[in-house]
């Protein structure tokens, strides 16, 4: 996928006229989600850091660009990166024991990062929160290996029995919309993607070449290498996978929304590699429409692959392309590097990268479901 030229005008604005905002009625309250979070004094991973937030800190944010979150630290605007952040409604910290009916003692721990605090047993319930490992909650409630717990802002949550150290207690309710096959055990289904319907969506082919890199390198060609391996993994983790082409031919973006429409589609996955009129551009990122879920599986797969290759990572961005924005579905977009940068083309035509970013995609989406 090409980046427009034409931003490179307002990126270069946007890094001129960075205004000294501060919180007001626009303004929205994160929380940090990784152990430790560098601030840095502009949007990018090469600025100096000003200081550091720990996981579980708020932070008003005034406005989201490039993957980066504008901030105030120590009487300074200061960035962060967005994909490590996670949205609440209340910043305070109220007692667990002041909310009404708890009334046991029990405590839970978590025993995983990244985990999805839900609002009912099951993942089809709306994310509100996120938690890390070695969090300690009073358990509530238990349902189908699911846990209630009550939230640092006295609230109360649902939080997999099988990402604590509770195991999967209980099953006395049943789990709203989950697919059939896809119930969850301590045993069999914390991995799996058994009953979900992946479309994976290979970028140009035929007539469409893609983008075009160094010595002729086609997009539709690498891409395609890379899309099989990613569904070859998915298909082994227990998901049905659909794939929009298996061949250099050509479908236009409305046949491709149409072909994740005809399905019960968990989640909608188009493939790319990038390019830029200048090589020195690099790296990996993933793109969602709108908030939400879609952003939330942006996030984990982006974390996949930050996880599983060395390529730069640019973080999640919002994006107006026709596959996310017509599709009624789940669905992100992925650039896996640049073909017009030297060091990323070469590293991405190896066969160790195709099985590095095809597990990264394939954690993000097992780390979205469970």
């Amino acid at each position: 996928m090409r980046l427009l030229t034409a931003g490179i005008g307002f990126m270069l604005l946007f890094f001129v006229f960075i205004p000294a905002v501060y919180a007001d009625s626009g303004s929205t309250t994160y929380q940090v989600g990784v152990s430790t979070l560098n601030v840095r004094s502009q949007p990018s991973d090469r600025a100096p850091v000003i200081g550091q937030l720990k996981d579980g800190d708020s932070l008003v944010v005034f406005q989201e660009a490039f993957g980066w979150a504008q901030t105030y630290y120590g009487g300074k605007v200061g960035w962060v990166a967005s994909q490590f952040l996670y949205q609440t409604e209340n910043s305070g910290s109220n007692p667990a024991a002041a909310v009404s009916g708890a009334t046991s003692e029990q405590q839970v721990t978590v025993t995983a990062s990244g985990v999805r605090i839900r609002t009912g047993p099951g993942t089809s319930y709306t994310i509100i929160g996120h938690t890390s490992n070695g969090h300690t909650y009073s358990l509530v409630n238990t349902a189908n290996g699911w846990n209630e717990v009550v939230l640092d802002d006295g609230t109360t949550g649902w939080i997999a029995g099988w990402l604590t150290d509770s195991g999967a207690a209980g099953t006395t309710a049943s789990v709203k919309n989950d697919p059939p096959t896809a119930v969850k055990s301590a045993a069999s289904a914390k991995r799996s993607l058994a009953g979900y319907n992946i479309v994976l969506d290979p970028g140009h082919g035929g007539k469409d070449p893609g983008a075009l890199g160094i010595g002729g390198t086609l997009e539709k060609d690498v891409i395609l290498d890379t899309a099989e391996n990613v569904a070859q993994r998915l298909r082994a983790a227990g998901a049905t996978v659909i794939m929009t082409r298996d061949s250099d031919h050509f479908l236009s973006l409305e046949e491709r929304v149409l072909i994740s429409s005809k399905f019960n589609t968990h989640a909608f996955i188009s493939l790319h590699y990038n390019a830029y009129p200048f090589m020195g551009i690099n790296g990996i990122s993933t793109h969602y429409y709108a908030g939400g879920n879609d952003r939330e599986l942006a996030q984990d797969i982006q974390t996949g692959l930050r996880h599983n290759v060395s390529l730069n990572s640019r973080g999640i961005m919002q994006s107006n392309y026709h596959v996310l924005r017509e599709n009624s579905d789940l669905a992100v977009l992925v650039e896996l590097g640049f073909i017009t940068n030297p060091s990323d083309l070469t590293t991405v035509q190896t066969e160790s990268y195709q099985n590095n970013a095809a597990r990264g995609i394939v954690e993000g989406v097992k780390a979205y479901f469970h």
